[in-house]
């Protein structure tokens, strides 16, 4: 019997400010996973069109639903790549509040817990200056070769993104439970 990553795996006990994030891209990849959301199985969505790879560790938020119909995006700051299917206890800093093809994408920002690196990131404030541009410009850039337009308008703190991750929460519990 296959679990279900997205419908069984915890949110975690102190959502929204530190939850449970499930990897579907490692840092460093230019494949595109996604998780099947009819079987819960691993599955390639597309090989980038661009050079460019992912900066970070990229997933969800298991029991949520945003806006998209999708499970809340993830983007888990840590020294090293996790590998895809991997429950990470990640702690809440901020959102990138992002727009595709015309509709609202947010991509929470979390650190994982277990990294001592970033312990000392409690905001979106203490990402640094650099690491934003090219998070903005990855997100903005990677689907430009397939012809969408992405935009990256604005980074938001903790108490924005742990309003998004609530609302997603309800959103989830009214489709599925």
């Amino acid at each position: 019997m296959i679990l279900h990553p997205w419908h069984e795996a915890p949110t975690g006990f102190q959502a929204p400010h530190s939850i449970n994030a499930l990897v579907e891209i490692s840092t460093g990849m230019r494949t595109k996973y996604k998780v099947d959301k009819e079987r819960g199985l691993l599955k390639l969505d597309r090989i980038l069109y661009s050079s460019i790879q992912y900066p970070a560790n990229y997933g969800f938020i298991p029991q949520t639903l945003a806006a998209d119909m999708d499970p809340l995006d993830i983007i888990i700051i840590c020294r090293e790549p996790i590998l895809p299917l991997c429950l990470v206890a990640a702690r809440i800093i901020g959102v990138m509040r992002m727009i595709d093809q015309g509709k609202v994408d947010d991509k929470i920002l979390a650190v994982a817990m277990h990294d001592a690196s970033t312990s000392r990131m409690q905001d979106v404030e203490d990402i640094d200056f650099t690491f934003k541009v090219e998070l903005k410009e990855f997100f903005e850039s990677y689907t430009r070769l397939e012809n969408k337009v992405v935009s990256v308008p604005d980074f938001q703190g903790r108490e924005q993104a742990c309003s998004i991750i609530e609302e997603a929460i309800r959103h989830y519990n009214e489709v599925y439970k």
